[in-house]
């Protein structure tokens, strides 16, 4: 049964091989086995029902809980040559009765639903006309009130597939499930625990960076600058920051759209439909946007805010890089975001248990962005998945940094928090360290307290965020809810006593910037947005990113050979193959010389970019302090390449040391021939400073300003 499975793997989606996982379930599924299905977003779970509802008689019946969700999927698959449709509140009562008729007839092999349907009795005694060997139950986690998105519907899922005469299997699927959210989906559909398939939570593609202490709208603008060709989404906690952060773009001309709660069916249509066909490149939303979309070549998620929970999160930084392409997930934070998501929680939650439970999945997140461990290993622990290797490339794991002793700090905070019985939070605990006149401090005399003070030369944020990374290193306890109180941990008790030390990074974190990608594949991209115009369907419909960029590769002369590009069955082969080749051919006669290289997402990474390789042995030797044109003269380079060489370091943050560059002195005077002739030229400035500054020095100024 598996190897017919994978000729039709190979005939309708072009793939050779099953990924992880996907084998497994289909065997289950083919065997009658109802099952769960757990895997990584972009880890595969719509072939873990598309291929059996391909093989097996009559039709297949997929659960999904948003109706953009159902479009995209259906739009892809009738893009592979499958007959699929859909049945939402977006069409009228005539098209509905059309297409259940059509569906009758057996025109479809596959038909999408919301789980509200599933509560009308004609629609169950319709359903019971039909043959209906598979039931998929798309995000499953949606079933569990411990779960980010509980959603009631789901739990009459089960009884509604029982009175289904054709008694057909259930498939559950979800990316984001804890160890206790698995077991509800698990009870709430009768599946028993051997039947379920656990690929794994990890997205080795993905590239996690947390970035604290920047100013946020700057951080972002500049990152979209250098990604400018690139999809990409930036998640905002509330709807005022959603639009803040979109007429900031929009006004310094960006293609930018918002999504969010407060605006209008329409308008939010319009948006996302808008995104999904790459006419926006980036979307600035509230968690209301994405469960639904489908969309492969977003190539990074920025988190303007920290979110409220690590599945939440994790959903969400997860659509990223759905077609297993190299992307980045970015979270911002700043310490006055966990009070927005306190009172969120607050509004939102009145069960004291699940309040708790939504306090304390806050707590994790904070964790997360303060531990300074392996980043992707913190998530797949969280998932309840025992890792012991770090993942070698999140911003942790490639933080260099060297660690400093703070070990006698750490005693400090925690002998503060002893001496005030442990009965406080953060905020009071820091005001006595650094000495606050704070009138609750004066009222219950801690200022005589031997610890008042005793890290007055620190500001009370710095204090605040080592004491939530003492938090997140499993030093201090947190109990309680909306204002938590900090306890000594047993890990604590043994710093206290001096049988344990406290180590911590001491510098930034620099960011961290996706090269563009090369002219050939920019060629393939521009013929893809045109196809899928005139089609009216989103680009990655037609093919993805990673499809586009095996073609750069492969370069693909016939239709045997593009049938090898990964992603390519026949169905697309027939529909595009001729006018990609075309492409490809015209490109290679116009460049003979032209050589792909296919570029990571991060300067960090080990790339194998042949320019990237050349700056950094420029970067080498100038750290050797060589001079310029000592290192133009050994490479047998021009200085201007040089200095463009080293340009490029400082602007990816691998070099900090601006006073190798420019005195104070010089770079005053920049700045001040800057603001006076702008930034358009760079002729201009040099006219307006003494001589012996140099066009060097100006480009240097340029990036340490963000002005470049």
């Amino acid at each position: 049964m598996i190897t017919e499975a994978k000729q039709v793997l190979k005939q309708y989606f072009g793939y050779d091989e099953f990924r992880e996982g996907q084998a497994d379930i289909i065997q289950y599924i083919l065997d009658g086995n109802n099952t769960v299905g757990i895997m990584p977003t972009g880890g595969g779970k719509s072939l873990c029902y598309q291929i059996p509802a391909l093989m097996l008689d009559g039709v297949t019946l997929v659960i999904s809980p948003l109706i953009s969700l159902m479009k995209d999927q259906v739009d892809a698959l009738i893009h592979q040559g499958i007959q699929a449709t859909y049945i939402n509140s977006t069409l009228t009562a005539s098209e509905v009765d059309t297409r259940m008729e059509e569906i009758a007839f057996g025109e479809y092999k596959l038909v999408y639903i919301a789980p509200e349907r599933l509560e009308s009795y004609g629609f169950i005694r319709f359903l019971n006309t039909l043959p209906i060997p598979l039931v998929a139950v798309d995000e499953a986690h949606c079933l569990s009130q411990w779960g980010h998105d509980f959603r009631p519907s789901y739990l009459g899922i089960n009884k509604a597939v029982k009175q289904l005469r054709s008694n057909p299997t259930i498939l559950a699927l979800t990316a984001t499930a804890t160890p206790q959210v698995q077991e509800d989906i698990l009870h709430h559909l009768h599946i028993p625990d051997q039947n379920k398939v656990l690929t794994g939570f990890q997205r080795s593609n993905l590239f996690f960076q947390v970035v604290k202490g920047e100013d946020r709208k700057r951080w972002v603008e500049k990152y979209v600058s250098k990604n400018d060709l690139h999809s990409g989404i930036i998640y905002c906690a509330t709807r005022k920051e959603v639009e803040n952060l979109y007429l900031h773009l929009q006004k310094k001309g960006y293609a930018v759209g918002k999504y969010h709660g407060g605006l209008s069916d329409t308008l939010r249509q319009e948006q996302q439909e808008a995104f999904l066909n790459d006419s926006i490149t980036i979307m600035i939303a509230t968690n209301a946007f994405g469960m639904g979309i489908n969309k492969s070549n977003v190539r990074y998620v920025i988190h303007y805010q920290i979110p409220k929970n690590m599945e939440g999160y994790y959903q969400e930084a997860g659509r990223a890089g759905r077609d297993g392409v190299d992307s980045e997930c970015v979270l911002l934070f700043s310490p006055q975001d966990i009070q927005t998501q306190r009172y969120i929680i607050d509004q939102n939650i009145v069960s004291p248990e699940l309040h708790n439970n939504e306090m304390q999945k806050l707590r994790d997140m904070i964790d997360f962005v303060h531990t300074e461990a392996c980043l992707q290993n913190y998530i797949l622990n969280y998932f309840g998945e025992d890792v012991d290797q770090p993942c070698g490339h999140c911003s942790n794991c490639l933080d260099d940094r060297e660690s400093e002793d703070v070990t006698k700090e750490a005693q400090m905070v925690l002998s503060c928090m002893m001496r005030m019985n442990e009965r406080f939070g953060t905020s009071l605990i820091s005001g006595v360290l650094t000495g606050s006149k704070n009138k609750k401090i004066l009222d219950w005399g801690f200022d005589h307290l031997t610890t008042y003070g005793l890290m007055k030369d620190q500001s009370q944020k710095e204090v605040g965020l080592f004491i939530d990374y003492l938090i997140s290193e499993g030093i201090i306890g947190v109990e309680g809810g909306s204002f938590p109180v900090l306890k000594v941990s047993p890990k604590g008790k043994e710093v206290l006593m001096g049988e344990r030390k406290v180590t911590r990074k001491i510098q930034p974190t620099v960011s961290a910037i996706i090269h563009k990608q090369d002219d050939l594949f920019q060629a393939l991209r521009n013929l893809r947005k045109s196809i899928a115009d005139s089609e009216g369907v989103p680009p990655f419909v037609i093919f993805s990113d990673k499809s586009l960029q095996d073609m750069c590769v492969k370069k693909p002369k016939t239709p045997e050979e593009f049938l090898h590009v990964s992603g390519v069955g026949e169905s697309k082969l027939e529909r595009y193959g001729e006018v990609f080749i075309k492409e490809i051919s015209a490109f290679l006669e116009e460049n003979p010389q032209h050589q792909v290289e296919i570029v990571k997402p991060s300067s960090t990474r080990r790339s194998n970019h042949t320019d990237t390789a050349s700056y950094l042995i420029s970067y080498a030797l100038f750290k050797e302090q060589k001079g310029i044109k000592d290192i133009a003269k050994e490479r047998g380079m021009s200085t201007a390449t040089i200095e463009n060489h080293i340009i490029r370091t400082y602007e990816e943050g691998m070099m900090d040391d601006w006073g190798v560059l420019f005195t104070e002195e010089e770079e005053i005077l920049i700045e001040k021939a800057v603001s006076k002739v702008g930034t358009g030229l760079l002729k201009p400035i040099k006219e307006e400073l003494p001589k012996e500054i140099s066009y060097f020095q100006i480009k240097g100024y340029l990036v340490k300003a963000g002005l470049k």
